[in-house]
């Protein structure tokens, strides 16, 4: 990455162009001398994993300027799609320059163990890596209670510091940061942590009837045993920002097939 140039951001989210969470990353970015700018879902998109669905009119999606608070300068747009659509579209000609990096967060709420392929805030990172860009997905865990101030400084805090580590690295590396939503002075030291084997919260989901065929209702409650000893979720209980590194979507060799597919696929 050596160059004269400095690197380029694409800032997003899956909570929307709204949420202060993502204006705090956006700031801390180009505090720490990146080229930013922001495009974000036009609406709230958590849940949405790496989907690529967009609102369209025939081949357009609409796409809309916006000012950002605290940002003076930094273009933003507020776009009718997800948040890897966003990455994506930065990647297939929208953007000139093309990014460097993306930066997707501060997503309200932890995105940790394997439930992360839900996360779009993950999602957006992951597509970054598809395109040999770096990604970060970046969290605040502020539990199943949303805190009327959350602490997005605990993540800015460490912002420069995971941005050495990324930097660091190959192109198409994508890591995933969690920060407890404690005062800067409060938090742990920074962990890599392996990812749980599901999540932080557990979602039970009932069918009841109604007019004309009833419905799905989810609630969502934290799991009685404990977290697994060094795991992601774990870690963050204990207070410790946890930094994982992901992989992809990506073959598995050694499937085994029969003798004779695997003779017809060698002839």
């Amino acid at each position: 990455m050596a160059s004269s140039r400095r690197l380029r951001a694409l800032i997003t989210n899956d909570d929307g162009i709204d949420s202060p969470g993502l204006w705090a990353l956006a700031a801390a970015a180009r505090d720490a001398g990146l080229d930013v700018v922001v495009a974000a879902p036009h609406t709230d998109a958590s849940g949405v994993g790496a989907s690529v669905l967009s609102v369209r009119d025939g081949n357009r999606t609409a796409v809309h300027p916006r000012e950002l608070p605290g940002l003076p300068g930094i273009p933003a747009y507020a776009v009718e799609g997800h948040p890897a659509f966003i990455v994506h579209a930065a990647g297939r000609g929208w953007l000139d320059p093309q990014p460097d990096v993306v930066l997707s967060g501060i997503n309200l709420g932890a995105n940790v163990g394997r439930a992360i392929l839900h996360s779009g805030t993950v999602g957006a990172a992951l597509t970054a890596g598809l395109h040999d860009w770096y990604g970060l997905a970046v969290s605040l865990d502020t539990g199943l209670s949303v805190p009327e101030d959350p602490r997005w400084e605990a993540p800015v805090h460490l912002l420069p510091t995971v941005l050495d580590l990324l930097l660091a690295e190959a192109p198409g590396t994508v890591f995933s940061l969690n920060v407890p939503d404690r005062p800067v002075d409060e938090l742990g030291e920074l962990r890599e942590a392996r990812l749980a084997r599901f999540g932080a919260v557990q979602v039970r989901v009932v069918h009841r009837d109604g007019d004309p065929h009833g419905a799905l209702h989810a609630s969502v409650s934290e799991p009685q045993a404990g977290p697994e000893p060094g795991s992601d979720v774990a870690l963050l209980a204990e207070g410790h920002p946890t930094l994982t590194a992901l992989r992809s979507v990506q073959d598995q060799p050694g499937v085994p097939l029969p003798r004779s597919a695997t003779a017809d696929l060698s002839s």
